[in-house]
């Protein structure tokens, strides 16, 4: 990519970022936020771990890669994106490829993602968390910012609804009492990402 091109995008993105997370946080206010959730959110940002076992990661990361190719064609890219992906959905006690598809059905993996109501990244966060966990100079666009908020609020609304998978995903998607939404991310789970 030329140099003026990737600062003119760049530009161009910070723009808006700036305007989504001005209506965000207005819209935050309106929201009714849940503090237990806030403060797990902010737990999460500052916490990491890695694989235990070198073995299980190469082999993990070798057939999730080969799965995550028909969307993400640099090799680079796929193992970033998988890593960070194992990384935050143990921390969160979430099934990693639950999560790979929960991506798949947000983003299609475009960790550039914005959506019609200002959801960013592979996860689709909603900017005014960054506001409310106090971490409004962290970018939603980079894969383990988002991917540690989307999988933290995950758990949460897991937790929330007992245990209940279809539940935990129309609440993460806002459509809860629906099943398009948790339909759609279980069909890809099962099509494209459980582990046979």
């Amino acid at each position: 990519m030329r140099p003026s091109l990737s600062r003119n995008l760049a530009t161009s993105l910070l723009v808006s970022i700036l305007a989504w997370q001005v209506m965000a946080a207005a819209q935050a206010t309106n929201h009714g936020l849940d503090p237990q959730l806030r403060q797990l959110l902010q737990e999460a940002i500052e916490n990491d771990h890695g694989f235990a076992d070198r073995f299980d990661a190469e082999v993990w990361l070798l057939d999730m890669s080969n799965r995550l190719e028909r969307f993400v064609d640099e090799p680079q890219r796929r193992i970033t994106i998988l890593k960070q992906v194992h990384y935050e959905s143990k921390r969160a006690n979430l099934a990693p490829e639950l999560v790979l598809a929960l991506i798949e059905v947000e983003s299609a993996f475009d960790e550039f993602a914005i959506s019609v109501s200002g959801a960013r990244g592979l996860m689709q966060i909603m900017p005014f968390w960054l506001d409310e966990i106090g971490l409004s100079d962290k970018n939603l666009f980079k894969i383990r910012t988002n991917v540690r908020m989307g999988c933290t609020i995950l758990r949460y609304y897991l937790d929330m609804e007992s245990g209940n998978l279809t539940r935990a995903l129309a609440r993460y998607n806002g459509s809860l009492g629906k099943y398009k939404y948790p339909n759609k991310v279980m069909k890809a789970l099962n099509k494209r990402w459980f582990r046979q």
